[in-house]
């Protein structure tokens, strides 16, 4: 808390018992035009002006379950969201696309970058094998298309996801 009352980031949250209360704001900034997080701040101000207690008062009434807990819910659920997209791929994948991503950057040409791109490209195309063909096993070769050393990645017959 600062001496004149809370920080911005406050404003709305308040104590209430054993249950958090937060009032729902609008907001419409400001924040400087090289603001690392402008991007969401742009979001936030433009979903900010939308009422989402008509569709969650109408979904509570309907399923019959209190509006406070379906709120909880669909928060809790945006804001766990990433993890669960982390838990989904699994680190090892995560990490395995960062790097890719890190080696281009490292290297800084375009050259790099699109490399990375075709190893992403079909490191996402092996991942969605499952969706796409439900009943069909994986490629072999994992998620990880073969490289050769400072060559464009290159599917071959066992690995990859193919073109």
């Amino acid at each position: 808390m600062s001496r004149d009352g809370p920080e911005r980031w406050q404003d709305g949250l308040v104590e209430d018992g054993d249950e958090p209360v937060v009032r729902l704001r609008t907001w419409d900034g400001p924040w400087p035009d090289d603001d690392p997080d402008a991007n969401l701040k742009t979001d936030v101000a433009a979903y900010s002006h939308a009422d989402p207690l008509l569709t969650l008062t109408g979904l509570a009434r309907s399923v019959d379950v209190p509006v406070g807990a379906l709120v909880r819910y669909v928060l809790a659920r945006w804001a766990s969201g990433g993890s669960e997209g982390l838990l989904e791929l699994g680190p090892s994948t995560v990490e395995r696309m960062r790097d890719e991503v890190d080696r281009a950057e490292a290297e800084g040409t375009d050259a790099a970058r699109l490399r990375a791109y075709e190893v992403l490209r079909q490191q996402v195309t092996w991942l969605d094998h499952g969706l796409a063909h439900p009943d069909e096993s994986y490629p072999a070769g994992g998620a990880d298309p073969p490289r050769e050393s400072g060559d464009d990645p290159v599917v071959s017959g066992g690995g990859g996801a193919g073109r």
